[in-house]
């Protein structure tokens, strides 16, 4: 069995807490993940986690062994990075976590250019609307929306994330169009939720007509929401990445134009100011051409 494998999804198994999710991650069975950890326990005659029916933790050789397999593979891709640099060509996996609108709409076909630029290099990425910590993740880059609050990570802005109010012609036609944003309450509107149950209501809206308990539909999903109202059935707050093209077609209609949030910035965020040569160039590629 491939050891440093093994090491990565104990890394992962401990920064995440479940075997379910390393299997996930990993792209194996439940059961295989843990044959891995019985390899390194069966190699190192000890135990390294203490397991239950719900979660897991750390023995005190587990927590020794953890630190040295983040050290040790540390070392290893400073040493390929080296490698690379050296031979000015880069190679391998570059790891990203971005939202999924985002993420389908935007980052996507950036990330096709970047793939035929860059035979040698391949790309994971993660599109999830939940608020992950960089620092207990294995993402080499990460896609934010608004503003930063961790100073610790480097930032390079990449792009605006604007957002409409519309609705599709027939819902407008029997339901009026609004006004005001109080107006909104007596419209069908449909509601973004969040991962952690956060709604739209980060946006600082005067109103709380999008909100998941006011809301007729609400949704972690735009494409749902946009999909709802395309079939006449209320009112959405979408970002413009995701609707322009119905907008062009006729399909929906922008309402309230002049009482939109105002745009946030996209930012593409790293861990160290200095970056592998796989990453940097990913980096670069990004910041070049999303800001076209």
């Amino acid at each position: 069995m491939d050891k440093l494998k093994s090491m990565q999804i104990f890394i992962y198994i401990v920064e995440n807490g479940s075997f379910r999710s390393a299997a996930d991650h990993f792209d194996l069975s439940a059961t295989m993940v843990g044959k891995h950890i019985q390899f390194l326990e069966t190699s190192l005659e000890t135990c390294l986690l203490n397991r239950t029916t719900r979660k897991q933790s750390l023995t005190e050789s587990g927590q020794i062994y953890y630190e040295e397999c983040k050290r040790i593979l540390s070392d290893i891709t400073f040493a390929e990075n080296r490698i690379q640099t050296l031979e000015n060509t880069p190679m391998g996996t570059i790891k990203i976590n971005c939202p999924v609108t985002l993420g389908s709409e935007w980052l996507a076909p950036a990330v096709a250019d970047f793939l035929q630029a860059n035979p040698l290099l391949d790309v994971e990425m993660t599109v999830d609307n939940s608020i992950i910590d960089p620092y207990r993740s294995d993402a080499d880059v990460f896609i934010r929306i608004g503003d930063l609050h961790d100073s610790t990570l480097i930032a390079r802005k990449i792009g605006d994330y604007q957002v409409h109010f519309c609705a599709s012609p027939n819902y407008l036609k029997h339901n009026g169009e609004p006004e005001t944003l109080e107006d909104l309450n007596n419209h069908a509107c449909l509601g973004f939720v969040f991962s952690q149950g956060q709604t739209l209501q980060s946006l600082k809206l005067d109103t709380d007509a999008f909100n998941k308990n006011n809301a007729r539909l609400a949704s972690n999903n735009g494409h749902v929401l946009k999909a709802v109202a395309l079939k006449d059935a209320g009112i959405i707050l979408q970002p413009e990445m995701l609707i322009e093209n119905d907008i062009k077609q006729g399909k929906l209609i922008r309402i309230l134009t002049n009482l939109e949030p105002a745009p946030k910035p996209i930012h593409i965020l790293f861990r160290s100011r200095t970056l592998s040569l796989k990453t940097r160039t990913f980096v670069d590629f990004m910041i070049e051409n999303l800001k076209k």
